[in-house]
């Protein structure tokens, strides 16, 4: 998955058939520190994203997957998230040991 912010939307005159209604918006991907990463991208929004969300986007299969109503489309970028609170570490902080202890599955 990858995170992106919207930078506006897309107009397309003619449409693959079952992408017809579909919603284009330009987004540009980010990365952890929220820097942009490359150029801007055109991708399918099916979240109803606005302007100037974080969002969380799939790419290849999964993207055209992520349509609904639609059995498969050549979709290579969609947005499936919406990113209400984002908390970013810094490198080196998080602590990924296994403790010993009891829970309720062991």
């Amino acid at each position: 998955m990858l995170l992106g912010r919207v930078r506006g939307s897309a107009i397309c005159t003619l449409k693959y058939p079952g992408t017809e209604g579909l919603k284009l918006l330009v987004v540009q991907p980010l990365n952890q520190r929220m820097e942009p990463v490359s150029g801007l991208q055109v991708a399918a929004d099916v979240i109803d994203a606005g302007y100037n969300d974080l969002c969380v986007m799939v790419r290849s299969r999964e993207a055209s997957l992520a349509l609904p109503d639609v059995k498969f489309v050549p979709v290579d970028l969609a947005l499936v998230g919406i990113v209400d609170d984002l908390d970013v570490l810094p490198d080196g902080t998080l602590d990924l040991t296994l403790r010993k202890g009891a829970n309720r599955f062991t």
